[in-house]
């Protein structure tokens, strides 16, 4: 399998630290509210990476962190009169609500920045001994011009370098380019004792704190966002090799931006969107189908428009899912029956593995979905035998819950739905056309169309 390193700008194999096992980080949400349809993206892209390793055999050891200690968390708790850890705690589980909408997974470890005050402290002191960083009167902040290799990941020149987000500019600090490690307390702000007094951590700390606990000092994988290449993951950089000596992650992986109708996702023009907001309207699986329709590390445009195509082609995933299960319950072929020469559904995985391997390409894997779901449709009908069958509907499971998509417990219709599509076919022996249209109309308001063949009612989950 290759990926593409952005530290190295280029694909790569990739040679796990341990045969078998695979360590990956992924930066999490800072919970003060909840996340945005930009945010759903690395969470997404990271599962299906994540999914596919363990596919490949690999035992994966997934962390993705909360950040609950926060400047935007400390303001929401001001502005709604609440602690700090009331609104984390609450949007942490706004967090799983959606995450699980996505169809995203839970990590292996999804650890708290003030679950690990006393890793983050430790691994300050270590920086603060080494040189590497300096207190002044209770903020201790980073010397980047100490870090050799500072710059490497965004191939930036110090020179040219601008102090970056949540970084403060003040005169206390040696150089603008310093960043905070550790921040000293002000009134009304939560704060643990630290060496340096009462405080908090800086931002980019938590992340090589928690990463180093859970996953060691050095670990394969460490993902998340573009936007997340500088400063934070430089400064991710900075502070475990500075306090370890080694390297910090052997590849480094980051998704594209996302455009809302062609401009950048921004409150102040009114084109900003919570998963919340757009699961009024979409199923989230749709929207999961539409970020995986892109290669993620191109830039993609989210638009009502896109996801209603990508609504269509779920549909399309379920519809040929139904047809097999369907063809499987009230077909009668006989056995012995030889595929169509032309058709290898093996071929298919093969083909899907292919893509998966050239960086994750999952826009290419699904072209290959459609590919299968096509030749099925065409191939396959009442005297095609259950084993071929059976055979091609494992195959579109095994692919699909690579991607996280086609949820398969949708199988089996309630007891209400079963009686009332008995009820309709009763009323339709009995010429009672009326009453077979009013329970049509009932189950297409249920999500459930009916479609009459002459093999007998077919149904499909409209999405």
């Amino acid at each position: 399998m290759k990926l593409y390193n952005t530290l190295t700008n280029q694909k790569e194999i990739f040679v796990p630290l341990e045969e078998g096992k695979v360590k990956m980080y992924v930066c999490g949400p800072t919970v003060y509210n909840f996340f945005h349809i930009g945010n759903a993206r690395p969470f997404i892209v990271f599962d299906v990476l994540r999914r596919y390793f363990e596919y490949l055999g690999y035992q994966v050891d997934y962390v993705q962190n909360f950040t609950d200690v926060d400047d935007k968390i400390i303001q929401k708790s001001k502005e709604e009169g609440l602690e700090a850890q009331d609104i984390a705690r609450r949007y942490m589980e706004e967090y799983f609500t959606d995450a699980d909408g996505l169809g995203v997974r839970r990590a292996t470890v999804h650890p708290k920045v003030s679950d690990n005050i006393q890793e983050i402290i430790d691994l300050i002191k270590t920086l603060v001994e080494k040189g590497l960083a300096y207190n002044v009167d209770g903020n201790v902040y980073y010397r980047v011009k100490e870090f050799p290799d500072y710059g490497k990941l965004s191939k930036q020149a110090l020179e040219d370098l601008e102090t970056g987000a949540r970084v403060e500019v003040n005169e206390e600090k040696e150089d603008p380019l310093d960043f905070a490690l550790w921040k000293k307390h002000r009134e009304g702000e939560p704060f643990w004792e630290s060496p340096w007094g009462k405080g908090r951590p800086g931002w980019h700390i938590e992340c090589s704190a928690m990463s180093c606990r859970y996953l060691g000092e050095t670990i394969d994988i460490h993902g998340g966002g573009q936007d997340l290449i500088f400063p934070h993951h430089e400064n991710e950089i900075a502070q475990s090799e500075g306090a370890h000596g080694k390297p910090f992650a052997n590849y480094w992986i980051h998704n594209g931006y996302i455009n809302i109708n062609n401009e950048k996702m921004s409150k102040s023009k009114g084109n900003f969107f919570t998963v919340r907001d757009i699961a009024k309207e979409f199923d989230l699986e749709v929207v999961r189908m539409f970020m995986l329709s892109a290669h993620y590390r191109s830039p993609v445009n989210f638009s009502r428009e896109l996801m209603e195509q990508s609504k269509t082609a779920l549909e399309r995933l379920y519809n040929a899912r139904s047809n097999l299960v369907f063809l499987l319950e009230k077909g009668t072929a006989e056995e012995g029956a030889a595929l169509p020469a032309a058709l290898d559904i093996d071929g298919y995985r093969d083909r899907f593995k292919d893509a998966m391997d050239d960086d994750l390409n999952t826009a290419e894997a699904i072209g290959v979905l459609f590919d299968m779901i096509r030749d099925f449709n065409t191939n396959f009908n009442g005297k095609t035998p259950k084993s071929i069958l059976q055979q091609a509907l494992d195959r579109l499971d095994e692919l699909t819950d690579v991607l996280g998509l086609v949820k398969k417990e949708q199988d089996l219709l309630d007891e209400d739905v079963e009686k009332w599509i008995q009820e309709r076919q009763d009323a339709r022996k009995n010429k009672d056309f009326q009453r077979s249209d009013e329970i049509r109309d009932l189950l297409k308001e249920r999500g459930i169309l009916l479609e009459d063949t002459r093999e007998g009612v077919k149904w499909k989950r409209i999405k």
